[in-house]
């Protein structure tokens, strides 16, 4: 007899052949991936060689530097050694050029770059491709539609929406007031902003403040904030698969299912109202539609112009900015009120000549307030809601300082440290609201809290009127102080949070 064709001798042999091969395949990926590190880092060298910056690790960067949540304080470093802009490395191959001076921020808003893919497309599967997301026509045709939704006429009766769901925040937290504890309000605040948006946006006619599906979207996004940052700085979750198998992966994923759960309730609600014809007959009354109604609309009468997956989009988009960074600009406003009583005493006497006697705040008082209006313009200087924003250059850039940057490098605009920058605001840490006063003069990209450019926030006014209605009624009724022992640790994530909360004490005003 011959020898078996499943003989073990040459079964070994050709498992030995495939091994062989397999590690030769290895070896050759592993040779073309570190050639493609080599290249990209020196063309990446290259590309910044007219910007200094401090010393870097090859393969880890600034990683060292930026540990431990200290990625904003560093930042504010660099701003004093290096004018205008710095490179930072991420690692070996990967590195962000980081520009905070009003000219260079001018400049890159001014042009279309998109957004840069290699941060957020880590946000897709939580916003999908909304506002935020999306770029050249698409990105257009979305901001064209959706524009009408902020239109003064719509935003006029939203004060009063406004100052309802503020009351009921007030009312909870007069209850929880405690003259020997302080309340972390962040929390407090995040769910009137929730509230806000529902109703004034998303037609929601009930309490979202009294609602636990709430709290959990309200914790479904902290979560998701950590953890887009978290990715963002491991080299090793960049891989969808690996991430996705990693226990962070496996958070993200369920913290996605609440927050998709909760727009989709939304959504749903609002296509059963639009059943019935006495709803629809009170949108036909109306000038302009709201929010949601705008993208129902555009749905219902064409198609092919907004699939379910659109929709979805923009409302998930919308929901996280209208209430998150809003709240965030909220809660650093009262606690920059309560560390200065000064101010805040002078805010209070302004808004109690306008309301003191009972009188509902209106849309018409809004520009009455205009000493509020500065301190609230000042926190958020001192405490932009959203730390930065990241290009990528889709052409090459020239500085007005003669310097150059080619195609494809990833641009970050850090809104925290422009503002901090002492070469634009003399005594940055000082808290000053004259800085905003109608004779101050004011580059005019100086100040970026929403944004600027054709890419600016598209709901800066809702935002800055519910910051005033809030500020307002809250000085109305408590005086704010601070607790000493629980000073706020500002933290650069999507939005800019505490590290340890924002924790006030409130003293009811007789």
């Amino acid at each position: 007899m011959g020898v078996s064709a499943l003989s073990p001798t040459r079964f070994l042999g050709n498992i030995s052949g495939f091994i062989q091969v397999a590690f030769l395949l290895c070896l050759l990926l592993l040779l073309f991936k570190a050639a493609q590190f080599y290249l990209h880092r020196r063309w990446l060298l290259k590309a910044f060689q007219q910007f200094p910056s401090p010393p870097s690790h090859w393969l880890f960067g600034h990683y060292r530097e930026f540990q431990n949540d200290q990625e904003l304080q560093q930042v504010l470093k660099w701003v004093e050694t290096f004018p205008s802009a710095c490179p930072r490395w991420l690692w070996g191959s990967k590195a962000h050029f980081t520009i905070y001076d009003p000219d260079y921020m001018k400049v890159i808003l001014g042009r279309s770059d998109p957004k840069a893919n290699d941060v957020y497309r880590f946000l897709a599967p939580w916003i999908g491709y909304g506002l935020l997301l999306l770029d050249g026509q698409a990105w257009f045709q979305h901001r064209r539609m959706l524009t009408p939704a902020f239109h003064y006429d719509i935003l006029k009766p939203y004060v009063k929406i406004t100052a309802d769901s503020v009351q009921v925040m007030l009312d909870k937290l007069e209850k929880l007031a405690d003259q020997d504890t302080s309340l972390e309000i962040f929390k407090h605040v995040s769910l009137m902003t929730l509230d806000t948006i529902m109703k004034c946006a998303f037609s929601h006619q009930g309490n979202v403040q009294l609602d636990e599906n709430s709290q959990s979207y309200i914790q479904a996004i902290g979560d998701l904030n950590k953890l887009f940052l978290s990715r963002v700085k491991n080299l090793f979750h960049q891989n969808d698969i690996i991430y996705n198998l990693s226990s962070n992966g496996r958070w993200a994923k369920r913290a996605y299912q609440l927050a998709h759960e909760h727009t989709d309730r939304v959504i749903k609600l609002r296509k059963d109202q639009l059943q019935d014809q006495g709803e629809l007959e009170k949108i036909r009354k109306k000038r302009r539609l709201d929010f949601l109604d705008i993208l129902l609309f555009a749905r219902i009468e064409n198609e092919s112009s907004l699939s379910d997956k659109d929709l979805r989009a923009e409302v998930d988009t919308f929901m996280f900015e209208g209430h998150d960074t809003t709240a965030s600009g909220i809660s650093w406003t009262l606690h920059a009120l309560a560390t200065h009583p000064e101010h805040q005493q002078r805010c209070r006497e302004e808004v109690q000549g306008l309301l003191g006697d009972g009188t509902p705040i209106s849309w018409d008082h809004l520009d009455k307030m205009p000493y509020t209006t500065m301190c609230i313009k000042e926190a958020l200087r001192i405490y932009p809601p959203v730390p930065g924003v990241v290009r990528e250059l889709s052409k090459p850039v020239i500085f007005p300082d003669g310097r150059s940057l080619p195609k494809g490098i990833p641009v970050t605009l850090s809104i925290y440290a422009l503002h901090h920058n002492p070469r634009v605001w003399p005594n940055p840490e000082v808290f000053d609201p004259s800085r905003f006063s109608p004779a101050a003069a004011q580059h005019s990209h100086a100040f970026l809290p929403f944004s600027g450019g054709s890419r600016n926030c598209i709901g800066k006014q809702f935002a800055m009127n519910e910051l005033k209605v809030v500020v307002a009624l809250t000085l109305l009724r408590f005086e704010l102080l601070p607790d000493p022992t629980k000073i706020p640790v500002p933290i650069a994530q999507l939005v800019l949070k505490s590290k340890n909360g924002i924790h006030l004490h409130l003293r009811k005003i007789q």
